[in-house]
């Protein structure tokens, strides 16, 4: 079986510990009814495919107490979902995929985020869903197609489509583990081949996190061992305009998806479980700076 279906079928049916006045058994067994599988993508957007797949069976599953819990950023599960929808509207918009919802006003995350839950809020939380994850699929749809270093602009940001992706992958990961913690649901991992992609991407993002936090690592060389499925080792230049790495400075050892979430915002940088050894103090700076990125 593809890992991505193989993913998604396991999501719900790994006998969670299912809230008394939620996710009943009933509404579990509903939702296996209406899971979905990823929807055709390019081979290097399975990982944002893989947890597109993973959020949309969860929310298979929710009841009405689970769409009005407040999940993160004091948004409901209802209002998380439409911001989903919005991000991914807004990268659709640059490479020319269909853009769904209300009409494009806001080209700024804040913005559109503000739009799409003020148009999601008339709608019932099924809706939502269903709005949410026709966007999602129409991008991975458009992808198939892309090469991967065709460049698009996000909210100011511009680098190859294919980053843009990985951290839609992030996003949609990290939001999804909010609801499943909310619920009282475990939700899987995704597969270590989707897990290795997006590590190298907050990898090469230390530079910038570093950068956009006021320092410059120009000239420093990082050593980075990320342990567990998906892991791997980088030796990261950090500085911006740095070419090649040079001997590692420091070196940071660190669970693979631990570190990406701390650079999606979970997890506090001074308590972060790592291993440092070398420069102590530029060690710290990159783990103090990680989630500078990270937004709602």
């Amino acid at each position: 079986m593809d890992p991505v279906e193989r993913l998604y079928l396991d999501t719900l049916m790994e006998d969670p510990a299912v809230p008394v006045r939620s996710l009943r058994p009933q509404l579990l067994a509903g939702a296996r009814a209406r899971r979905r599988p990823a929807a055709p993508t390019a081979g290097w957007a399975l990982p944002y495919a893989g947890r597109v797949a993973a959020m949309d069976a969860l929310l298979a599953s929710a009841a009405d107490d689970d769409w009005a819990r407040v999940i993160v950023e004091g948004w409901t599960l209802q209002e998380l979902v439409a911001h989903l929808a919005a991000k991914d509207g807004l990268l659709a918009a640059s490479i020319g995929a269909p853009v769904l919802g209300p009409p494009l006003a806001a080209r700024d995350a804040a913005g559109r985020t503000a739009d799409v839950q003020a148009y999601e809020r008339a709608r019932s939380p099924e809706q939502t869903r269903r709005d949410w994850r026709a966007q999602a699929d129409a991008l991975c749809r458009h992808l198939g197609g892309l090469d991967p270093a065709t460049p698009a602009t996000v909210d100011g940001m511009e680098t190859v489509v294919r980053d843009h992706v990985l951290a839609r992958s992030l996003e949609t990961w990290v939001h999804a583990a909010d609801a499943a913690t909310a619920a009282g649901v475990r939700l899987p991992d995704p597969v270590p081949e989707h897990i290795r992609p997006t590590a190298d991407l907050c990898a090469r993002l230390l530079p910038w996190t570093m950068l956009l936090s006021g320092l410059d690592g120009s000239g420093r060389t990082l050593r980075l061992t990320l342990t567990g499925a998906g892991g791997g080792d980088w030796r990261i230049p950090l500085g911006v305009a740095d070419t090649a790495p040079g001997p590692p400075d420091a070196h940071l050892t660190a669970d693979v998806v631990a570190f990406c979430f701390l650079l999606g915002g979970r997890g506090e940088p001074d308590a972060f479980p790592a291993e440092l050894t070398g420069d102590l103090a530029l060690a710290r700076d990159v783990l103090t700076t990680a989630p500078a990125l990270s937004g709602p």
